[in-house]
């Protein structure tokens, strides 16, 4: 459990779980389980592909701001990575940019589903951005540090220095787990997982 306090706003309807983890972790994969169980997700990361994608509405911002980093298919994501990361100046940049819509997005996702008991908020930097103040409590998705690098190094276009940039914009995966109200186990075999997320779910349900 966690050893701070947020808002009291914990009994409103619905309820706001926190879904977040480090990169790597499988933190998608769980959004997915939780969907499955039936429980609505805003995906922040899927929102900001979207957002940046053809015809996106950033697009036209991030292109003014950081100019020949999008093209037809919309943000060059490799090109805009190049630009800020391990440039605090131009990742703030880029998050006044970013952040504002995404937050918006959110916000019709929860006027959307105020009806329902559970919802899940999927938020990368949950701790870092300060998003944990808005939530009434907050999974962490884990798994042992050889999986995480091993899962990451898969991706096109990553390299062990390209990792270690983005590892220093995040809190230590163990930090995380002490905060967390929820530590979602995703190295072990996923009907394992799917376990602990079914079980969270009707812990909400039963409230």
């Amino acid at each position: 459990m966690t050893h701070y306090k947020r808002p009291a706003s914990r009994l409103r309807r619905p309820f706001i779980l926190g879904l977040t983890g480090s990169i790597g972790m499988g933190k998608s994969a769980a959004a997915q389980m939780f969907e499955r169980e039936g429980v609505p997700v805003f995906d922040a990361d899927a929102e900001v592909h979207r957002l940046q994608g053809p015809g996106g509405a950033l697009v036209g911002p991030i292109e003014r701001r950081f100019p020949g980093t999008t093209g037809p298919r919309g943000v060059d994501r490799q090109k805009l990575g190049a630009r800020v990361l391990g440039d605090k100046y131009e990742l703030a940049a880029l998050e006044r940019i970013v952040h504002p819509a995404v937050a918006r997005a959110q916000k019709r996702f929860l006027a959307r589903h105020r009806a329902r008991a559970l919802v899940v908020l999927d938020i990368p930097l949950l701790f870092e951005k300060g998003g944990w103040h808005r939530v009434g409590a907050i999974a962490v998705v884990s798994a042992p540090l050889w999986i995480q690098r091993k899962r990451v190094l898969r991706r096109p276009g990553m390299t062990h220095a390209r990792l270690k940039t983005i590892r220093a914009l995040q809190l230590p995966d163990r930090v995380k787990r002490a905060r967390a109200d929820f530590v979602i186990e995703t190295g072990r075999p996923k009907s394992e997982t799917h376990r602990q997320i079914r079980a969270i779910a009707s812990c909400f349900r039963a409230r």
